[in-house]
């Protein structure tokens, strides 16, 4: 695989996904992303699914089904959406959940929609609950009905779109109410990537960016990316960033873990946030368990911050455990930051430390 120079990397990203233009991480992230299914690492049994529903329509010269795809951020849902319209050699519309707010915008936009255009909606999950229901007609007869009026005057237009194929993407597949999900002729959930497939995530990467990367380096730093092909990009452009000014530009595991170190990654990819989470629960609070409320408070952040951040990575990882009293610090926990669990008595008066109520 041939190197692009930086100036090539970012020219290349703004002519193909140009809302990225003038913001360089997200311009190298739209470069690196693989522009057809054969070039996209891990995820093999939704590649193969994918294949065989892209391929039978080819054949049939007829649109797609629609796609749902689920899993947690940073995994591929949006590089596939751009994959299925690359694959078909279709025009791509990407918009989002929140972005539809009433019927009228979603009408809107599907009108305008070209044959055989694909759709990807982010944050399916999201949308207004009026503009969910017209969707679910649009998918089936690629109708909407608008209303016209108010009250017992009010009448409804039936107006055709042309045939499309909507790709939804969800972080929160049991959001999503059943009849939207049931149209979906296609739904794949993505998983955690293995560190060796984030390995050749990297090797990938770091040919595109014309980033020295030994074996070793790209070693440490896919075992602490969270099983995440975005954290693992993320963190090889900052050891990248460490190797050019502070050693010879080569990444090397050496090099990975002083640089990682300096922007306090972990061995087990614990970030600020996730280790003040834990330092708080054990410190604090004697392992709990305690409220998401408190311990939000503890660590200065927002409720929905810690649940939505932190703690889907802590529970995976075995360090933090959700019970019907609060969240609770594990042994795994309490090993890894080198303390010591307290007995049960101490526990309880950590809870009710005055210091804590001053």
């Amino acid at each position: 695989m041939s190197s692009l120079d930086a100036g090539e990397v970012l020219s290349h990203a703004n002519e193909t996904v140009s809302p990225y233009a003038g913001d360089e991480d997200n311009a190298v992230d739209a470069a690196l992303r693989p522009k057809r299914l054969a070039e996209f690492i891990g995820q093999e049994r939704v590649r193969e699914q994918l294949s065989l529903v892209l391929d039978a329509a080819g054949r049939r010269g007829r649109p797609p089904d629609h796609v749902l795809l689920s899993g947690s951020p940073g995994l591929g849902k949006t590089t596939l959406a751009m994959i299925i319209a690359s694959e078909i050699g279709a025009p791509l519309r990407i918009t989002s959940g929140p972005a539809i707010e009433r019927a009228g915008d979603l009408a809107a936009l599907l009108s305008t929609l070209s044959e055989g255009e694909v759709l990807f909606l982010d944050e399916i999950h999201r949308m207004a609950r009026p503009a969910e229901e017209m969707l679910y007609v649009a998918m089936e007869d690629f109708r909407v009905d608008v209303v016209v009026g108010k009250g017992p005057g009010a009448t409804a237009i039936p107006l055709d779109v042309a045939p499309f194929t909507l790709v939804g993407a969800t972080t929160r597949a049991g959001l999503l109410p059943g009849p939207l999900r049931d149209r979906f002729g296609f739904v794949a959930h993505l998983d955690f990537y293995a560190p060796e497939e984030l390995e050749r995530v990297l090797v990938r990467s770091a040919a595109l960016l014309g980033v020295p990367l030994e074996p070793d380096g790209a070693q440490e730093i896919s075992r602490r990316a969270r099983g995440t092909p975005r954290i693992a990009n993320r963190l090889l452009r900052r050891v990248r960033d460490y190797a050019e000014v502070r050693a010879d530009g080569v990444v090397n595991r050496a090099v990975a873990r002083a640089a990682l170190q300096v922007y306090e990654v972990d061995e087990l990819g614990l970030d600020r946030l996730d280790r003040a989470v834990l330092d708080a629960l054990m410190r604090r609070f004697g392992g709990g368990p305690v409220g998401l409320t408190t311990l939000a408070v503890a660590v200065a952040e927002e409720p929905e911050t810690v649940e939505a951040v932190s703690e889907p990575f802590l529970v995976r990882a075995g360090l933090l455990a959700r019970t019907p009293r609060g969240r609770v610090a594990t042994a795994a926990a309490w090993q890894h930051l080198g303390l010591r669990p307290p007995t049960p008595a101490a526990a309880d008066a950590a809870l009710f430390d005055p210091d804590d109520l001053a």
